[in-house]
């Protein structure tokens, strides 16, 4: 059970970034200098949070926490999420990716098709205004991770935002969630393409510096995705034959809290969280791993969250979000606070 004073912090300060324009890191390609703007008139909804795909996130992890806030945190949520998501907002958002096919894929492009696919599942009438009001992002993030996913040659096996196997199970849980058979054929059809045959990850060299995903891990979490349970535990004994058996995964120290690189590690020990109970999860009933597995998942996870009261902005724009998705859980397991 969460302290009821860790999600109204949750909601607060995820609440307050999501309109701070500044400061803000841009990932910007100039045709002219009609293109010269300021962050909010590029991209009118998701300019907040430092950074785009943190705006999206962080709108993801509000619409979530509506799930489990008291009626007045609710109403606020609501008043955020009502002068964020508007019609003219959703175009802006539209004609600047229109012209940018590259832009924040996949990490970006996949945090969007999560957060309209957790506006269909909350089921009410508010969710549902703002999902349509971001109906035609939504169509564009799902047609370009497919074509991405099918294009792609090998894995990215990065630690940050260019991982492919955190993208793909981002998008593998939007399709299964809305019944779109068609794209979740697709998208696990590249997986099992690109990690089918994965044979002793190098977990050991993890983490480099700049981590905020295990690259190794996050095969594994992809891999969870499209596997029955006894061809999954398979695929982990010859992937990573010692996770769950051998010396246990130790929660990783960030040294530098102001350094928005470094920073990073904070995040790595709440996806290492999510990602260690999900391979557990998915692994037959009475494996031997599932215990050691969710032992490391706790102790990831409460030290990320112990992190967020040490955080500068260059972690709290982005780390409440990953602090959501471990204790609530991924889209299509979202379960009690």
């Amino acid at each position: 059970m969460v302290d009821a004073s860790l999600l109204d912090a949750l909601i607060a300060t995820i609440g307050a970034n999501l309109r701070r324009e500044f400061p803000n890191k841009i990932v910007h390609a100039l045709d002219g200098d009609h293109d010269v703007a300021s962050p909010r008139a590029l991209t009118p909804i998701f300019f907040g949070c430092f950074d785009w795909h943190s705006a999206v996130h962080s709108h993801w992890a509000l619409v979530r926490l509506r799930r489990y806030a008291s009626a007045e945190a609710r109403a606020r949520i609501d008043g955020w999420l009502d002068d964020s998501i508007t019609d003219a907002g959703a175009a802006g958002e539209l004609a600047y990716l229109a012209r940018r096919p590259g832009f924040e894929m996949p990490y970006g492009i996949a945090w969007l098709s999560t957060l309209t696919a957790e506006l269909a599942v909350a089921g009410d009438a508010a969710a549902a205004r703002w999902r349509g009001r971001l109906a035609p992002l939504e169509a564009l993030a799902r047609d370009r991770m497919i074509a991405w996913a099918r294009r792609l040659p090998v894995p990215i096996r990065s630690g940050e935002h260019s991982q492919s196997a955190f993208a793909l199970a981002l998008a593998i849980d939007r399709s299964r969630a809305l019944g779109d058979s068609d794209a979740a054929a697709a998208l696990a059809d590249a997986a099992e393409r690109l990690h089918g045959a994965d044979r002793g990850a190098p977990i050991g060299f993890e983490p480099s510096a700049h981590d905020f995903l295990s690259p190794a891990l996050g095969a594994a979490w992809l891999m969870a995705r499209v596997r029955d349970p006894d061809g999954f535990a398979g695929w982990l004994d010859g992937a990573l034959p010692d996770l769950g058996r051998g010396r246990a995964l130790e929660p990783v120290a960030t040294v530098d809290r102001v350094d928005g690189k470094l920073v990073h590690w904070d995040g790595l020990n709440l996806s290492r969280a999510w990602m260690l109970v999900g391979i557990a999860d998915a692994l037959p009933a009475g494996d031997a791993r599932a215990p050691a597995l969710r032992a490391m998942a706790e102790t990831h996870g409460r030290a990320g969250v112990a992190s967020l009261e040490q955080a500068t902005y260059a972690g709290s724009h982005w780390l409440p979000s990953f602090a959501v998705l471990w204790l609530t859980g991924p889209l299509a397991v979202a379960g009690s606070l």
